[in-house]
């Protein structure tokens, strides 16, 4: 029972998106940009300012890299396998390499571990962030073309994605120290904690716009596998190799068996990167998570 109420806020506010544009039919596109150019970097900046920086970063970083180069790689296998085109690669790569680790899995690890597994669950948060900002911007930018079908270059689009700098200056403000008045944090939190429940809502937005005959279930199961059974075991398996206690390892493995996170909807919308199949992953991924998560963890329980 304790893991559906983790779900409840989660639908709940992906039915406010949906309703929304059902109903009132609102533009989704300058919403989600809003919410990646001008909220995002400010929970970024938050998100490394406040959370203390230490070696433990260096070996959950490496997990995370590795999970999503494993990722990555067996996307590329896949689409070359299946004659898939570069749009088409970066949305199953969008949709199967990077996981909801912030609104649900942080929740859920406090619920099964407590308050020493959350610590660690918000280590993997910020860590996440990170890469998807960054990876998850160069593959969203590297399967999408701009305006008179010319192509975008994605180191291009890296480079001027906002959420990276915010990210840097807070790790500047961390390490150096600097104390920021309660007037400045005021804002930085009000902004910040409007930004994960902005992007929930886009992604229902979008969910809205999905028509259900047109799904393409072939390129969904490859998704879903990807993410909800072979990430977990590939997590395993790079948590052979790391100087870290068991339940942290377990937590890893956990981690890596969340479904898709929502803000590679928001990439997928920006850069028109397949947005219908990848919102369909992350909601069908977040349901099917409703099977996939409690026998992971009585399995490593």
């Amino acid at each position: 029972m304790n893991f559906i109420t983790v779900l409840i806020p989660i639908f709940g506010i992906f039915a406010i998106g949906y309703i929304g544009k059902k109903a009132l039919h609102i533009e989704v596109k300058p919403i989600s940009t809003m919410a990646l150019y001008l909220m995002s970097p400010v929970l970024a900046f938050r998100t490394f300012y406040q959370n203390s920086l230490n070696m433990e970063y260096v070996y959950l970083g490496a997990f995370l890299l590795l999970l999503c180069a494993g990722s990555i790689a067996l996307c590329y296998i896949v689409s070359r396998l299946t004659h898939w085109d570069i749009s088409e690669r970066s949305g199953l790569i969008l949709a199967s390499s990077f996981m909801n680790n912030g609104n649900y899995g942080t929740p859920l690890v406090l619920l099964v571990f407590g308050e020493v597994g959350f610590h660690y669950a918000v280590i993997l948060m910020v860590l996440q962030q990170l890469i998807m900002c960054t990876v998850g911007i160069f593959v969203a930018a590297q399967g999408s073309t701009g305006e008179h079908n010319q192509k975008v270059n994605p180191l291009k689009e890296v480079v001027k994605f906002p959420v990276v700098y915010g990210a840097l200056l807070g790790v500047i403000f961390n390490l150096v120290q600097v104390n920021l008045s309660s007037d400045i944090m005021t804002a930085v939190n009000m902004v910040s904690d409007a930004t994960i429940p902005t992007v929930m809502i886009v992604l229902g937005m979008q969910l809205a716009s999905i028509q259900l005959g047109k799904l393409e279930t072939g390129k969904l199961s490859s998704a879903l596998a990807i993410r909800l059974v072979i990430a977990p075991v590939m997590a395993y398996v790079i948590t052979l190799f790391l100087p870290v206690d068991d339940m942290l390892k377990d937590i890893l493995i956990l981690m890596a068996a969340m479904p898709t996170a929502a803000n590679t909807t928001m990439y997928a919308l920006q850069f028109n990167v397949k947005p219908a199949f990848v919102s369909s992953a992350t909601l069908i991924s977040t349901i099917s998570s409703i099977v996939t998560l409690p026998l992971l963890i009585a399995i490593l329980l």
